[in-house]
């Protein structure tokens, strides 16, 4: 009984540890109204240009990957750069945890056929 006990404890602390880790969804919103919507909506699904990925639904760990990645300058992207390195590391993980809990848009496009 002790054990399961222990095991039950351990694993309320890892989900406790992992929701903290995941960034705070309210702040993620506010942050993405006032930041990224212009050019990926709210929501992440904003279609302005081609070019523009869509946000919404994306993994968590990607989205902050990728904004670490603009605000270093690792990624070269000239829109982005300066948007990102106004963003700390909560903020990163704050609107990664939201785009990633919008519904995705994302469509997979069938391969075209290769004909010979």
């Amino acid at each position: 009984m002790r054990s399961l006990l222990l095991a039950f404890l351990a694993v309320g602390s890892t989900t406790v540890t992992l929701n903290a880790a995941a960034g705070n969804l309210a702040r993620g919103q506010e942050i993405a109204t006032q930041v990224c919507a212009a050019c990926h909506g709210v929501d992440g699904n904003l279609v302005l240009a081609p070019d523009y990925p869509k946000l919404g639904g994306q993994h968590a760990d990607y989205l902050e990957f990728a904004l670490r990645a603009y605000r270093s300058g690792d990624r070269d992207n000239a829109i982005m750069a300066p948007f990102a390195r106004d963003l700390s590391d909560q903020d990163i993980r704050d609107v990664a945890a939201w785009y990633a809990r919008q519904e995705s848009r994302l469509i997979d496009m069938p391969r075209r056929s290769r004909r010979r």
